[in-house]
């Protein structure tokens, strides 16, 4: 496969809200390394970046750690959302700067493009369709989250040539053998981790985070969470690798601040020995915790570790106080279990700004009242409540319930899950309900 030229796209988030919390496309850089091992030439477009603003304009400034806005344009509304009064928005760099960089690249053997929400597709289909006007006859491939929870509208839809669903590495590979007639020398393992090489960040321009991931899959079935159909069985790196990497992208190109994107981050006694690690290695470095920590990992002596190890933003995912939605969820943490985190956590020094806590409002058939309960209980215990609307997932336990109760369309038609619209609500949590309680979060 030596020679062969890959272009890699991360796309535009259109929503009417986005943030950039250490976000980065994971997967679609890892298979770039993985392809790279192979001979092949990788370029990247990441629609989401901020280096280069809209024309005329200033981007916006990155805050602390890496996090920040993304650059933001307002934009019509899909048909099926013009009743939302909100302004729509196509979130990164202008559609003139990502044809212009389309024009600046050599043609292109073949097009991955990745993708996130299920609701985010509209952004999705437009950089395909420049993709195809700018290189016609290239094979373009999708994969990603939407990919693989609403496949057979990808495949309708998206105009991609294919469609790959869950983990991509051998299946990309498999497809651009058989569409080239040649066969690629290297083709990982993936139920071992530690085999795969570390994602290609350097290609990102302004290099201010990366993200690390020292396992795949979660040991947990929360009802509401499609991980297990994502990515699989639980599987984790050697500590010592996960150390290796950091140590690397620490060394060679100066970064400071990690995110670490696990599901289940401190679930094993695989966890501590990585804390350990880390704080003994990588001293002055700042890691981050965008996708939520199971407080009944945390003890005295795993925050004191924590700590230790400099890891900054604490994210727990707490997501109900009432004992029988717990249970009902998948029992990943319990009241008691989350407020003697809380309690180790503070021991170690942290504060309430350093510590949120998710909270799922607007599941099925939920109680506004549950939901003012958790917020109040987070703030008792000295943490920062952050609520999560509910986004209706296909292939979670959740689903049909949802689809059961929504006022939207949801098996139909993707952009209705996004969770902006409360596609859950009802007489017992509207969205009068909603804004009264997002009023008490912010006293």
């Amino acid at each position: 496969m030596t020679g062969r030229r890959i272009l890699l796209v991360n796309p535009w988030i259109y929503d009417f809200a986005a943030y950039d919390l250490w976000a980065k496309p994971l997967g679609l850089l890892s298979l770039g390394a993985i392809l790279r091992k192979n001979g092949c030439r990788v370029d990247f477009l990441d629609c989401l970046r901020s280096s280069r603003p809209l024309v005329g304009e200033a981007g916006p400034a990155p805050k602390a750690w890496g996090q920040g806005k993304f650059l933001r344009r307002v934009i019509d509304k899909p048909p099926q959302l013009r009743g939302v009064p909100r302004n729509y928005s196509r979130y990164g760099i202008s559609v003139e700067a990502f044809t212009r960089d389309l024009e600046m690249l050599p043609r292109p053997d073949a097009v991955l493009v990745t993708s996130m929400m299920t609701y985010w597709y509209p952004g999705v289909f437009e950089a395909i369709r420049l993709i195809r006007e700018q290189f016609p006859g290239v094979q373009v491939i999708l994969g990603g989250v939407y990919a693989t929870l609403c496949t057979e509208h990808a495949r309708r839809f998206s105009g991609a040539d294919r469609v790959i669903t869950h983990e991509g590495e051998r299946s990309v590979l498999a497809l651009l053998a058989g569409i080239w007639g040649e066969s690629f020398g290297y083709v990982p393992d993936e139920s071992c981790l530690d085999a795969l090489p570390y994602p290609c960040f350097d290609l990102i321009e302004d290099l201010r985070y990366v993200c690390i991931q020292t396992s795949r899959g979660c040991p947990y079935r929360c009802t509401y969470c499609a991980s297990h159909y994502l990515c699989g069985h639980a599987r984790r790196r050697d500590p010592a690798g996960v150390v290796e990497e950091i140590l690397f992208w620490n060394r060679e190109h100066k970064v400071e601040d990690f995110a670490f994107y696990d599901d289940a981050l401190l679930a094993g006694p695989a966890a501590q020995t990585l804390l350990r690690e880390i704080a003994q290695k990588v001293p002055g470095v700042r890691f981050h915790c965008p996708n939520g920590l199971h407080g009944r990992e945390i003890t005295r002596p795993v925050a004191g570790l924590m700590r230790d190890a400099g890891f900054a933003t604490i994210r727990l995912g707490l997501e109900t106080t009432d004992p029988s939605r717990q249970r009902e969820t998948g029992g990943k943490v319990t009241s008691d279990e989350f407020a003697r985190a809380m309690e180790n956590l503070h021991r170690a020094g942290y504060d309430s700004n350093d510590i949120g806590a998710y909270i799922l409002c607007g599941m099925p058939f939920q109680e506004a009242k549950e939901v003012s309960d958790a917020v109040s209980f987070v703030k008792e215990h000295g943490g920062r409540p952050l609520l999560s609307e509910y986004s209706p997932i296909p292939h979670t336990r959740d689903w049909e319930k949802a689809v059961g109760m929504s006022r939207y369309p949801l098996r139909e038609e993707p952009l209705f899950h996004n969770n902006t619209l409360l596609p859950c609500s009802w007489e017992g949590f509207t969205l009068e309900m909603y804004r009264e309680i997002r009023r008490a979060v912010r006293v």
